[in-house]
């Protein structure tokens, strides 16, 4: 049974997670809100990443780190302290839990850390310019700390499309909206919660030992087609 860290496991892609690994793995969750769900595998620490100090924890096999924004404003719009809080919960935020759970995840077995981008970052996007930039600076943090790291820890990023949570709510707030959006995306769909949480537990498991550096977008073609 691997023990997993998931930060920002009580929403959306991370809740998801939770409930993929809960049940063959030791789950220590960390976010200022509790999980709805309850089981004997899951540990839940209440905390804000950016304010709190985190909990201290012995034995970490994977780190996964979920918590992100989606602030998406004309570039006039957006004020320097928007973008300061869009790169402090993707990047610094990111950064703090690494530094924290390093020591004992290097002591992990096959240990792994996944982090999380956007495809926004490789795909221009008007309005996105805030969210974007904090993303493309974990995707820079996946691959420089996956050379770093090697080849004790493997780290890697997964880069979703639009996907069916409340962060995205106001994406797909209507049915116009939803078909706008599905009707963007080659394979004429967006993403599921639990799509991404198999991308997540495929990366922290036995199967992806070889894999590092890496981002993965789960794209629903959006960004490797043009039809």
């Amino acid at each position: 049974m691997k023990k997993i860290v998931v930060i920002g496991g009580s929403r959306g892609i991370g809740n998801a997670i939770v409930n993929a690994l809960v049940s063959e793995n030791q789950i220590i969750n960390i976010s200022r809100n509790h999980p709805e769900q309850t089981h004997q595998n899951l540990v839940h620490y209440s905390c804000d990443i950016l304010t709190d100090e985190l909990p201290t924890i012995d034995a970490i096999d994977s780190l996964i780190y979920c918590p992100g924004s989606i602030n998406l404003k004309p570039i006039s719009r957006l004020k320097l302290e928007e973008f300061r809080e869009d790169f402090e919960i993707n990047v610094i935020g990111a950064v703090k839990a690494i530094q924290h759970f390093l020591p004992v995840l290097k002591n992990g077995k096959n240990p792994s850390i996944v982090l999380f981008s956007t495809v926004a970052a490789k795909l221009g996007m008007p309005f996105h310019a805030s969210v974007a930039t904090a993303k493309s600076a974990v995707e820079g943090l996946t691959k420089s700390l996956g050379a770093e790291l090697a080849p004790t820890i493997r780290v890697n990023a997964i880069a979703p499309t639009v996907t069916n949570t409340d962060l995205a709510s106001k994406l797909l707030r209507n049915e116009k909206m939803i078909e706008n959006i599905t009707e963007r995306h080659p394979l004429k769909k967006f993403l599921n919660p639990k799509e991404v949480a198999a991308m997540a537990s495929f990366l922290i498991s036995e199967k992806a030992l070889s894999i590092s550096g890496q981002i993965f977008e789960l794209d629903c073609g959006i960004v490797s087609f043009k039809i």
